[in-house]
């Protein structure tokens, strides 16, 4: 669909300035499942190829060669007629039978790539059959657009294209991001104790008016923290929150919703960090940088964020609720009447729940310190999973609902595909 798609004469940029309104993503939504990803129907395999592509792994001081489903595509004919050329590893997961059948026609099931999963399957044939799925989801594109693994791929996307959408993505990205590390000079090694990691772009495109995304993420796998530092992180619990919402009908308080605008990288990292900056620094691609805010990806940084949040609650006068500590109360007054009464703020991560006489302020006082999402104070809509809504009791009072309606229409979409 892709190469379909692309091939129409002119670039992507110009047939989307050139396309009738909503006509290209409706098209594309219309072969796609809800979540932007290519379903096709499998027919048969047709084909293979080998691209010899070995590596060294070092296993108690020895090395040798150790030959992987890499390097393997198999040839697939689809029932809508189209061909493609997949990743063996991906298609030995989804038709598994198929691919062990087709190994054994062919006289390649001696091969290393498959020697190690071929015969089980066959063995395990009968009651594999009735639990394979004849769908095959393509996670390499979504709606039709192909989505890159890597930065330089990205480029190239939009070279082929003769856009700079993904490049416009990288950009937005970097300008929130790049506060999270902190450049060395030319020659300077880090200091003693410090760990290297990795860090990579994920790349996505999102259904709302087909945003191009692009975040950057910490290879928290590849470090160790600190013994004397904390990863755990709790979050509000539901039986909290269904409390709270029942103190603000009896109360007439209002309830209003936010979202942290980056937030983990508002907090400063807890961890020892280094690592070497890649393509999406630009110039400064190359060089070494510390880690020194709570970068996405690490496993303290969920820790590190809910500490920080911590400390600037207690600078706002609010205390933390023994039974649940990510509950938040501080001594309010009605000014209608002069009522005392307690006002809360529930934090999940980086989503707040503010209960109080004059809710949106109470979050605008702490966007002073932590930057909320552009238009994310309001009435809640979504949280925690359920679907909230402000309804009219039989006696008169106002309060919220919260319904499960979301996720069972989720979760029935998922049974039925």
């Amino acid at each position: 669909m892709t190469t379909q798609f692309l091939t129409l004469g002119n670039t992507l940029s110009s047939f989307l300035m050139a396309a009738k309104p909503h006509t290209w993503p409706e098209n594309m939504i219309t072969q796609c499942d809800a979540n932007g990803y290519q379903c096709l129907l499998f027919r048969a395999i047709i084909d293979h190829k080998y691209e010899e592509e070995t590596h060294i792994i070092e296993r108690e001081e020895e090395k040798h060669q150790q030959d992987k489903t890499r390097g393997w595509t198999l040839a697939v004919e689809w029932k809508d007629g189209s061909t493609s050329w997949e990743r063996l590893r991906d298609l030995k997961e989804s038709f598994p039978i198929e691919v062990a059948d087709y190994a054994v026609a062919n006289n390649i099931h001696v091969k290393p790539a498959f020697s190690w999963w071929v015969k089980n399957v066959l063995r395990r044939r009968k009651k594999m059959i009735g639990s394979t799925n004849a769908k095959y989801i393509k996670r390499t594109h979504r709606f039709g657009l192909e989505i890159p693994k890597t930065v330089k791929r990205a480029l190239e996307i939009d070279a082929e294209n003769g856009s700079h959408l993904w490049q416009d993505a990288i950009v937005k990205e970097m300008e929130a991001v790049r506060v999270a590390f902190k450049i060395l000079d030319d020659g300077k090694l880090p200091p003693p104790g410090y760990q290297r990691m990795e860090c990579h772009m994920i790349f996505d495109i999102k259904l709302d008016g087909f945003r191009w995304k692009a975040r950057l993420v910490a290879g928290g796998h590849q470090t160790e923290p600190p013994a004397s530092v904390l990863t755990y992180a709790s979050v509000v619990s539901r039986e909290t929150v269904q409390i709270a919402f029942t103190i603000a009908a009896l109360n007439d308080l209002q309830i209003k919703a936010s979202d942290v605008q980056n937030a983990y990288l508002t907090a400063p990292c807890a961890e020892k960090i280094y690592t070497v900056l890649g393509l999406e620094f630009g110039t400064d691609a190359g060089k070494t940088a510390i880690v020194v805010r709570a970068l996405y990806g690490l496993k303290s940084a969920g820790a590190s964020f809910q500490r920080h949040l911590a400390d600037c609650m207690r600078t706002l006068g609010y205390k933390s609720c023994m039974a649940d500590a990510d509950l938040w109360f501080k001594q309010e007054t009605q000014p209608d009447d002069g009522l005392r009464y307690y006002a809360y703020i529930l934090l999940y991560v980086d989503d707040c729940l503010c209960i109080h006489h004059d809710a949106e302020n109470a979050l605008y006082e702490l966007d002073k310190y932590f930057p909320m999402k552009k238009g994310s104070i309001g009435d809640p809509d979504i949280y925690l999973g359920s679907k909230m809504r402000q309804v009219t009791l039989c006696n008169g009072v106002k309060a919220w609902s919260a319904s499960p309606s979301k996720y069972v229409q989720e979760a029935v979409q998922n049974l039925e595909t």
